[in-house]
């Protein structure tokens, strides 16, 4: 587009317009697609000419979306699929078999590492976690056989960053396939590809959605890592309704603004929270106590919406400040406009041995909240009266 700033790109590029002239793009609610004749059937089926084969390939509603979520994130290429998880499945699927090694950061989604414990090892696919602020555990954690890194960053729950130039030029250096999770940030705060990334994963469920209400996932790259990713996933078939991609796509347009309110609200209670006698510790990557606080403001436009606390008093304490909460929502999800609480050890993370929660700083006191869109008043009026 002509037009070269994010908000006019998200609400501006979209599908061609039918016939009927449109101004907001419909739905395109159809499993199959008609062709003129037996060769034009033969010819899209053969790749030798572009067009709609069937709806688990390609919709229009998708290919707004992917395009979009390509151009905001600086790739060339991406997919689409029925959840985020669905798109990190999807990414490991299409690059991994049997022998080779992923090297992953060890604060991980809870789901992530039951791919890499549970599924994956069962196809002779071997892993090694290594600490986002420890460089030497990342040139140890390399082998012969290592085929993807993977990483995120902000990370999930603890918000470790790690430096992504660095990362990107070490990837390049052992030849390994770097795939970063951008959920936290979305491609409005931050593009892992213009640092070295090979491939950049969103749950669009979250942030991109914003709303909660629907479930979706991003895979972003190289037109060429992008068709190894379509080959997988056309026969595999984690395929993004259009509808939801519709959803999606509509949320696009309301990105920037969002995400504006989320980073403000989010600074405020991480600012509050430092200061008050009952947190032992606050994670939010824009406050200078944050270990990678000079890291965050190289590669971040603003913080993001999510801060991490750990309570005094462990999981009785947690837990007495979650159930006092009057406003905030107690939910597993994030990135809504609504804020949430919610409690990784018991939830999202709950799968994980103690000890493997703690070796990446989520104790029984941790406590993720996703800052909502409500006025920042209402927001500190309750988490006051719930910590008093």
């Amino acid at each position: 587009m002509q037009e070269d700033h994010f908000e006019t790109i998200a609400i501006r590029l979209q599908a061609e317009r039918s016939q009927y002239k449109e101004h907001s793009v419909p739905l395109y609610l159809t499993s199959s697609y008609k062709f003129d004749d037996a060769e034009e059937m033969r010819a899209l089926f053969a790749n030798e000419k572009e067009g709609n084969v069937y709806s688990r390939y390609a919709n229009p509603n998708t290919d707004e979306l992917i395009e979009k979520m390509a151009v905001l994130e600086g790739a060339e290429s991406g997919w689409a699929t029925a959840s985020g998880m669905a798109a990190i499945f999807t990414t490991f699927g299409a690059f991994l078999q049997s022998g080779d090694h992923v090297l992953s950061s060890r604060s991980v989604f809870g789901s992530t590492h039951q791919l890499l414990n549970n599924v994956f090892s069962k196809w002779g696919i071997t892993y090694t976690y290594a600490d986002l602020d420890k460089p030497e555990q990342w040139e140890s954690g390399i082998q012969p056989n290592t085929k993807v890194i993977f990483v995120e960053t902000p990370s999930n729950p603890g918000i470790d960053i790690i430096d992504l130039e660095w990362l990107g030029n070490f990837s390049k250096k052992h030849n390994a396939l770097l795939v970063i999770d951008n959920c936290f940030a979305t491609p409005y705060l931050q593009q892992p590809i213009k640092y070295g990334a090979d491939i950049s994963i969103h749950s669009a469920t979250k942030f991109i959605d914003g709303q909660g209400r629907t479930l979706g996932g991003i895979i972003l790259g190289s037109a060429k890592l992008i068709k190894e990713i379509e080959g997988f996933a056309r026969h595999s078939g984690p395929a993004m309704s259009p509808f939801n991609a519709w959803l999606l796509s509509k949320s696009l347009e309301t990105l920037a603004v969002r995400m504006d309110r989320h980073c403000e609200n989010a600074l405020k209670v991480a600012e509050f929270l430092e200061s008050h006698p009952s947190i032992k510790r606050v994670m939010y990557p824009f406050l200078p106590s944050h270990p990678q606080y000079e890291i965050a403001k190289k590669q971040m436009k603003q913080g993001g919406g999510i801060v991490t606390l750990v309570i005094e008093g462990g999981v009785t304490a947690a837990s007495k400040f979650m159930d006092g909460l009057k406003m905030f929502s107690i939910s597993a999800n994030l990135g809504d406009t609504r804020s949430i609480a919610t409690h990784p050890a018991t939830s999202t993370h709950s799968k994980l041995t103690e000890e493997e929660r703690l070796q990446v700083g989520i104790e029984q006191g941790t406590i993720r909240l996703s800052i909502g869109l409500e006025h920042i008043n209402d927001i500190l009026t309750d988490i006051k009266q719930a910590l008093d």
